[in-house]
């Protein structure tokens, strides 16, 4: 079993070098279109860098295009439904935004596939089951992306992630991947009801249930 692992990570990590280093030479003029039409809708920087735990909880700093306005509390910008801008939701529909994660991808702070990265401060918020998480490096997209992605509940996700670290294969990853295009084409699964995105995440009462399906 270990050994298994050990040999999917390996190969995984040659993959994720190949596809991003793909990724990032053949959407150059694309990321470069979209810097420079964040430059002049929002301003600089045009990327959104933020500090995210990776692997093992070793924090990083993610990179994304910028979405949202600063806040500005005399403007009323302060939640993100106000700072949202109409570019930014196109390009969080499309998940363009994310084309410059491929740098971290690149780096070896995450992978094609896995969990994705959240917040520092839900570190210490997690069950010792949903820690787990942590065990592999985190993904551009992941079991939870193509299984309701916002619209999940936070426990249904940590499910999803800890049954992908116990069954992950290279075989899986590429299914993954498949229904990733799907899900952007159908744009499934954007936000949670009533969010821009997902609500705060503040601890869970429940622990795995182990009823995560592919």
């Amino acid at each position: 079993m270990i050994d298994r692992v050990r040999l999917h990570d390996r190969i995984q990590r040659t993959v994720d070098i190949v596809v991003s280093l793909a990724m990032l030479t053949l959407t150059a003029p694309l990321i470069l279109a979209v810097a420079v039409l964040v430059a002049w809708r929002l301003g600089t920087p045009v990327f959104f860098r933020q500090a995210r735990p990776g692997l093992h909880g070793r924090v990083f700093t993610m990179v994304k295009f910028r979405t949202m306005r600063d806040v500005d509390h005399a403007r009323g910008l302060i939640t993100d439904a106000d700072r949202m801008t109409r570019l930014g939701r196109i390009l969080r529909a499309t998940s363009v935004d994310e084309l410059p994660t491929f740098i971290n991808i690149l780096k070896g702070d995450m992978s094609l596939v896995g969990p994705r990265p959240l917040l520092v401060r839900y570190l210490d918020l997690y069950t010792p089951t949903q820690a787990r998480r942590h065990e592999v490096r985190p993904g551009l997209t992941g079991l939870a992306q193509v299984r309701g992605r916002n619209s999940l509940s936070w426990e249904d996700k940590f499910d999803l992630d800890v049954w992908y670290v116990d069954h992950r294969t290279l075989r899986l990853n590429l299914r993954i991947m498949v229904e990733t295009f799907t899900t952007v084409l159908r744009r499934d699964g954007i936000a949670a009801e009533g969010e821009v995105t997902m609500p705060e995440f503040t601890g869970s009462r429940g622990r795995f249930r182990g009823v995560a399906r592919v």
